[in-house]
């Protein structure tokens, strides 16, 4: 089928070439003109505005995949097609929105008409070649209409409609707050390793464990990966951003009256990387100090 892909950032762009080697029409639209050109190159019809991509789309019924940057970016390019498409089209929000926005960029299609539907998208920069995991909320008939392109993008048993608009966001971002938790006992698994008193080979441990272990994943083999490049991580610095699933993750276990002291641990976690001198642990050495004469550094980490 045909469809229009905004935002040819990592993810779109490979996005797209899984699509037209899918056999897809897509027309591609990117703020940046090689962006677009790139994706010319493989087979895309380009564009150069949103009225443009358009254009290009032929009835009866429109699809258009928003890969955009959460929050405002997405909001702004939402809010164009609603008036740009016409009854019978359909918006996909494949990017990290928050559920809340989707449940009202929902309304604000159907006001006009418009379906929408809320991916859920995991895969990363591997999803080109491994496929991507698909968690899609929307009414039935708007999810079914665009199931071709979920198929190509997903491997086999990797798309799921998750249920009404906002529930495929919700599922990405319970997904992201996990994955948050993996990662941080993963790190914290392998600090003990290198401080251990014995000399590990850590890229090997990690292979070893996905050979039988109970914490055998896919995540140990991107570990195994990480330290053959750099055995010690010497070249990456320990500066962990996060980009809002996690947080918001924790405020909805916090509404519902759920527990979820590991990924709340691990969103903390990430805070605590990107401050290497830290004012609160300044604090706690100056109290220890204090009541019991422990010695101090007076010069910050570097």
């Amino acid at each position: 089928m045909q469809l229009g892909m905004i935002g040819l950032g990592r993810m779109g762009a490979n996005m797209t070439e899984r699509l037209l080697r899918g056999g897809h029409r897509v027309v591609v639209y990117d703020r940046k003109a090689d962006a677009v050109q790139r994706s010319v190159a493989q087979g895309a019809v380009g564009s150069t505005s949103l009225e443009d991509m358009v254009a290009k789309l032929d009835g009866p019924r429109r699809v258009v995949w928003v890969m955009v940057t959460a929050g405002e970016p997405t909001d702004y390019t939402i809010g164009a097609l609603s008036k740009l498409l016409g009854k019978g089209d359909i918006v996909v929000d494949g990017g990290n929105s928050k559920y809340t926005d989707s449940i009202r960029h929902g309304r604000l299609l159907q006001e006009a008409g418009i379906g929408f539907c809320d991916a859920g998208t995991s895969g990363g920069i591997w999803g080109l070649k491994e496929g991507y995991c698909l968690m899609v909320g929307g009414a039935d008939e708007d999810v079914s209409y665009v199931e071709p392109v979920f198929h190509t993008l997903a491997p086999v048993d990797g798309y799921l409609h998750t249920g009404p608009v906002g529930s495929g966001h919700f599922a990405k971002m319970v997904h992201n707050g996990i994955e948050y938790g993996l990662l941080q006992a993963y790190a914290e698994g392998f600090a003990i390793m290198q401080k251990a008193p014995f000399t590990y080979d850590l890229g090997a441990l990690a292979k070893l464990w996905n050979h039988g272990s109970v914490i055998r994943s896919w995540l140990l083999e991107l570990a195994e990966l990480a330290f053959k490049e750099d055995p010690r991580l010497e070249k990456i610095r320990g500066y962990v951003e996060d980009s809002g699933e996690g947080r918001w993750t924790v405020e909805a276990a916090i509404a519902e009256d759920v527990a979820a002291p590991v990924i709340a641990a691990s969103l903390f976690a990430r805070f605590s990387s990107r401050d290497p001198d830290a004012f609160s642990a300044k604090v706690i050495a100056a109290l220890r100090k204090q009541f019991g004469g422990h010695p101090v550094k007076t010069e910050a980490l570097r």
